[in-house]
């Protein structure tokens, strides 16, 4: 099994649950890479399109690279309408993009899941001269700031996961966010965002069904699993609030 074409056997689903970046986020991207329609932007694994409207918005021509094919049906039928919106179904690691071609790459969680060795270098290659390449992911928590506000849920729901989650195959993706400079890069930048999500029992279920390897979770376990978890956030009064910390990080190709 690719563990990087998971998602795509559920993109209506995944459109729904996962969460879109904040506002701010997105007009310091516009405003640090000077988006407008004279530039060309790439978005590297798109999924179902959370980072993607408020780049087309700003008039730039658009092209995303997407390796899941429902994915790249979902994203055509959402985002066809924009004249600038073009996307490609094809693997980034080796898909022949042409060199100093782009004035921003960018990605929103799906970077990690590209090989350093094979991401960074191809990225630099592709920018143009001072081109723009930004990453950027959520981080939810359910105890803000690692404080203990929520401990009693936070335990309950740790149980649940030390004995029902025993996904086949791990999440193991780690990337060196800080490794850019390795590979060329200038004005290393790392910016933070703040925001909280509320959720009742069944999306909050919904909603963790999402990830990879939640979705990889085989039976007797997948059930009593879900089933855990929505027991527990019922019995919280029906209520688990995540405090998301999203990490934006910028650099430049001299």
């Amino acid at each position: 099994m690719d563990f990087r074409k998971v998602f795509d056997s559920i993109p209506e689903k995944f459109d729904k649950w996962r969460p879109r970046y904040c506002d701010e986020l997105f007009a310091d991207l516009i405003e640090y890479a000077k988006l407008d329609s004279e530039k060309i932007a790439l978005e590297v694994g798109p999924g179902t399109g959370q980072a993607t409207e408020p780049v087309l918005k700003t008039g730039c021509s658009y092209l995303a690279i997407e390796l899941g094919e429902n994915f790249t049906e979902f994203m055509t039928n959402k985002f066809s309408h924009y004249k600038n919106f073009h996307i490609i179904n094809a693997d980034y690691e080796t898909y022949d993009l042409k060199s100093n071609s782009f004035d921003l790459v960018y990605s929103a969680a799906a970077f990690q899941w590209i090989p350093e060795k094979v991401g960074y270098p191809k990225a630099y290659d592709i920018l143009k001269s001072s081109g723009t390449f930004a990453m950027f992911m959520m981080r939810p928590d359910i105890q803000p700031g690692g404080g203990y506000t929520d401990e009693p849920l936070y335990t309950k729901i740790q149980e649940v996961y030390s004995e029902f989650f025993h996904p086949e195959t791990e999440y193991k993706c780690q990337l060196n966010y800080d490794a850019r400079d390795k590979y060329g890069f200038i004005d290393l930048e790392c910016r933070e965002y703040h925001k909280t999500r509320v959720y009742n029992a069944d999306d909050y279920v919904s909603l963790i069904g999402t990830h990879s390897d939640h979705l990889t979770l085989q039976e007797p376990y997948k059930t009593k699993f879900f089933e855990g978890i929505r027991d527990v956030i019922l019995s919280f009064d029906d209520k688990i609030t995540l405090y998301d910390k999203i990490t934006m990080y910028l650099a430049k190709k001299p």
